[in-house]
Formats: C-alpha cells, sequence, structure tokens
C-alpha cells in the first residue's frame, strides 16, 4: 500500500486553494477549505490550535473565525481576542467581518518589546495544492488522534510490564501458600530431618481422627494470643501488672509445650508409616510400641491443650476484672477532671459577667456623658438660634428706620447724600426738587447730590436675605423706577428741544 499522503496529493492534484502562508517559514500554512468554517485559537475545539512558545497568552482561546460569505469570498473576524487581529497592519474590530483577497497581510497578535514582527503573520494566497499539502499545519483533531494513539502505546506497554511484574511475587507467594497448606504434602521433622511423602489415606485412622481433634482444639487455642497481646495492651495501664505478667509467661511456656508435642507427634506417625512400609509383617511388636507412645503423646497433647484452655479463661477473667478496675479509675479520674474543668468554667463564667458589668457601667457612664453634651449642644443651638433671629430683626428694623426713604417709604433705590448728609431714592429728590429745591427733612438748599453705592450695597445683600415676596417687591420697583427714568429723561430732551426752537 502507499503513502496516505501521496493519496491525498493525488486525489486533489491540479486544484489550486486558498490558504494563509506563514510568513517567513515553508510549515504551518493554514488550509482553508472551501465551504468548512476556519477557527484559529489555542483552546481546545478549533480548527487550529496555535500555541504560542514564546508568550502562552499571545493567542486566545478563540481568536479569529475564517469563512466564506454567500459569494464565496474568504472573510475574517476577530472573536473578540486579546490581542487583536490585524488585516494590512489595521486593527479589526471585534465581532465585525473584513473580506480578505489574495495578498493581504493578515498579523494575529502584537509584536513583543524586542521584536519588529509578531509571532504569527500570515500571507493570504492561492497555490497549487502539490505546492501547499508539504507545508500544512496539522489540524486539531489530527493531533488529539495522533497523541491519543501515543497515548493508548503508553498504556499498553504500561500493563504489560504490570501484568509480567505481576506474575513475578505473587505468583510465588501463592505456589508457597499452596504448598505449605496443601495437604499430604511433605512435612520436615525436627528431630531426624526426615520427610513424609505420603499422602494422608496411610495414615492410621485413629491417627487421622486424632489430627482433626488437634486442628478442633487448636481452633480454641489459637486466637488465644491474639487475644492475650490485645488485651496485654490493654492492660498496661493497670494497677498491678505482675499477676498478669506471670500469667502471660506460663502461658508462652505452655504453648512452646504444645508445639513440641505435636513435632513430636508428627515425627511419630512419620517413623509408623516408614516401619509400616519397610516391615508390613514381621516386626508387630515394634509397631504396637511406636503407636502406644502416639497414644501418649496424644494424651499428653491433650492435657496441656486443656490446661492451656483453663489458664487462658483464668487469664481472660483477671484480664477482664482489671479492665473493670480500670474503667473505674477512669470514671473516678474523668469524674474528677470534669469537676474541674466545671469549676474552672464557672470562674470563668464568674470573671466574664464581672468584665460584662464593669463594661456595662462604663457604657451607661458614655452614655449618660453623651446625652449631656447633647442637650448642651441642643441649648446652644437654641442661644444661636435665638441670635439669629435677634440679629435679622434688628436688620429689619434698620432696613426699614435707617434704610428707607421718607418720601417713598421703600428701601433706597439708586441712594443719593444730599450737602445736608440726608439719603433719598435719585428717583424721589429729582422729583422733589421740580417742586422744592430744598431737603425734606432739614429744609436747608440742595447744593450737591452724592450717589452713594455703599448703602445701595448694603441693601441689595440685605434685601438677599430676606423672603421672596420682598425680593420680588424690589425687583419690581427697580425695573418701575428706571422706566420713570427713561420717561422723565425723553421728557426733559423734548422739552429742551421746544425751549431751543422758541429761541430760535
Amino acid at each position: 500500500m502507499g503513502d496516505p499522503g501521496s493519496l491525498v496529493t493525488e486525489g486533489r492534484a491540479g486544484e489550486r486553494s486558498w490558504c494563509l502562508r506563514r510568513i517567513g517559514m515553508n510549515a504551518e500554512w493554514l488550509l482553508l477549505e472551501d465551504g468548512n468554517e476556519v477557527t484559529v485559537g489555542r483552546g481546545f475545539g478549533v480548527t487550529y490550535q496555535l500555541v504560542s512558545k514564546i508568550c502562552p497568552l499571545m493567542i486566545s482561546r478563540n481568536h479569529c473565525i475564517l469563512k466564506q460569505n454567500a459569494e464565496g469570498q474568504w472573510t475574517i473576524m476577530d472573536n473578540k481576542s486579546l490581542n487583536g487581529v490585524w488585516l494590512n497592519k489595521k486593527r479589526l474590530e471585534p465581532l465585525k467581518v473584513y473580506s480578505i483577497h489574495k495578498g493581504d497581510h493578515i498579523q494575529l497578535g502584537v509584536p513583543l518589546d524586542n521584536k519588529e514582527n509578531a509571532e504569527y503573520e500570515y500571507e493570504v494566497t492561492e497555490e497549487d495544492w502539490e505546492r501547499i499539502y508539504p507545508c500544512l499545519f496539522p489540524k486539531s483533531d489530527q493531533m488529539m488522534e495522533k497523541n491519543k494513539g501515543l497515548r493508548t502505546k503508553r498504556k499498553f506497554s504500561l500493563d504489560e510490564l504490570e501484568g509480567s511484574g505481576a506474575e513475578g511475587p505473587s505468583n510465588l507467594k501463592s505456589k508457597i501458600t499452596k504448598l505449605s497448606c496443601e495437604p499430604g504434602q511433605p512435612v520436615k521433622s525436627h528431630g531426624k530431618g526426615k520427610v513424609a511423602s505420603q499422602p494422608s489415606e496411610y495414615l492410621d485412622p485413629k491417627l487421622t481422627s486424632f489430627e482433626q481433634s488437634g486442628k478442633t482444639t487448636g481452633a480454641h487455642v489459637n486466637p488465644g494470643p491474639a487475644k492475650v497481646i490485645e488485651l496485654h495492651h490493654k492492660k498496661k495501664k493497670a494497677s498491678n501488672p505482675s499477676a498478669s505478667q506471670s500469667n502471660l509467661e506460663l502461658f508462652k511456656v505452655t504453648m512452646s509445650r504444645i508445639l513440641m508435642l505435636r513435632t513430636q507427634m508428627q515425627e511419630k506417625q512419620v517413623a509408623v508409616l516408614n516401619v509400616k512400609k519397610q516391615t508390613k509383617k514381621g516386626s508387630s511388636k515394634k509397631i504396637v510400641k511406636m503407636e502406644q507412645e502416639l497414644q501418649d503423646l496424644q494424651s499428653q497433647l491433650c492435657a496441656e491443650q486443656a490446661q492451656q484452655q483453663a489458664r487462658v479463661e483464668q487469664l481472660e477473667k483477671t484480664i477482664q476484672e482489671e479492665q473493670q478496675h480500670l474503667q473505674g479509675l477512669e470514671k473516678e479520674e474523668g469524674e474528677e477532671d470534669l469537676k474541674q474543668q466545671l469549676a474552672q468554667a464557672l470562674q470563668e463564667y464568674r470573671s466574664l459577667m464581672e468584665e460584662l458589668n464593669r463594661s456595662k457601667k462604663n457604657f451607661e457612664a458614655i452614655i449618660q456623658a453623651k446625652d449631656k453634651e447633647l442637650e448642651q449642644t441642643k441649648e446652644e443651638k437654641e442661644k444661636v438660634q435665638a441670635q439669629k433671629e435677634e440679629v435679622l430683626s434688628h436688620m429689619n428694623d434698620v432696613l426699614e428706620n435707617e434704610l428707607q426713604c421718607i418720601i417713598c417709604s421703600e428701601y433706597f433705590v439708586e441712594a443719593v447724600t444730599l450737602n445736608c448728609a440726608h439719603s433719598f431714592c435719585s428717583y424721589c429728590i429729582n422729583e422733589w426738587m421740580k417742586r422744592k429745591v430744598e431737603c425734606p427733612i432739614c429744609r436747608k438748599d440742595i447744593k450737591s447730590k452724592t450717589r452713594s453705592l455703599v448703602l445701595d450695597n448694603c441693601i441689595s445683600k440685605m434685601v438677599d436675605n430676606l423672603n421672596s415676596e420682598a425680593k420680588e417687591r424690589r425687583i419690581v420697583l427697580i425695573r418701575e423706577r428706571k422706566a420713570l427714568q427713561q420717561i422723565s429723561a425723553s421728557l426733559n430732551q423734548a422739552r429742551n428741544l421746544m425751549l431751543t426752537c422758541k429761541q430760535l
């Protein structure tokens, strides 16, 4: 079979395809397949996965999207990337589609500080398939399949290693346990070192029944050491450990004797079987003697087991008594500890209550002081308010008495001071002087008039502090006076013109 790459090139030979040619490299070109959407980014699920070696976060997870529009023209869109997409050195707006043409320059990301060009720069081109295919960048799904194949190969090799390793020690261990546990296997004797290779069916029925009884009795006796050791660890805190220690020593001695008797019985069994096999019919006396010795050993073993069982029961009773004694001591110690803890807790509670009472008193004192301060501030505020009202009333009196024109009984409008030091409104005094040229107050001849800007400013500032009605009244009065002044001025001009005309 041929190379799959050659089959692909032969299948598309002679075709021309669009692609993004990476500038400065004859590799990692991005193929633009007709009818397919091409996504570029560093995340999973994109068509081409670009992972920057210089700056891993330069390319966003889904950096840009290239697809054909309804007319078949390829377009590019910046999919809200962090470092942007640049088309012909101009950054594209996010989520806006731009058309691309042959020869366009596409830049993904920005150049770093020490470099002039960005890492990923491409040129839009249309080339022959034979020219494009060797330089194409693998798609993300192809890379995932390749990595998956590598992972499966590695997994198979690991499984094989684990399987071959598992056959070693575990199988050896299982074989050893089988050899040690199967009935009828050879047994070493501690005496002469001979091995009994005969199966159990060649043994005497009495011996087999004895072995079974020995097994059953051993099932009752064997858990004894584990119980004794476990109870011995619990018994170390007892008040009288000497009795338990002596019982344990006796138990150990008895167990060693039982083991010795068992080995002797096994040796006797082997010897009886060997003698039966060798002589068959000859020396029956020897066989009877050996069987008698075997029965004696059996009786001794049974007696030792019964004695050992009694000792175990006695030891368990003593351990139970000591455990009960220990539990009583622990209860007494626990009660004393509880009493001490309760006394300590009561003392802490009392101290806490005393501290709370002290803090309560302190808070009450602070609250009383704050109340006094509030009362003082209220009194001060009331005093300030009374003073303010007094000042306002005084100011109103001043305005009404001192800053009012006696001709119009209004506040001065464009105040004028005469040579006798009395002040009047400019419009009022002008109208007065049409009838009499003397002061309305002191009746002195009017020789001069002086505009008083100080009075005007003072009156305007004081009126600003009055209510809205007084302000509006003041504004209306000023407007009326200005209108009257304009009318009087125009009348004076007309009179002057008439006089001049008459004179002429």
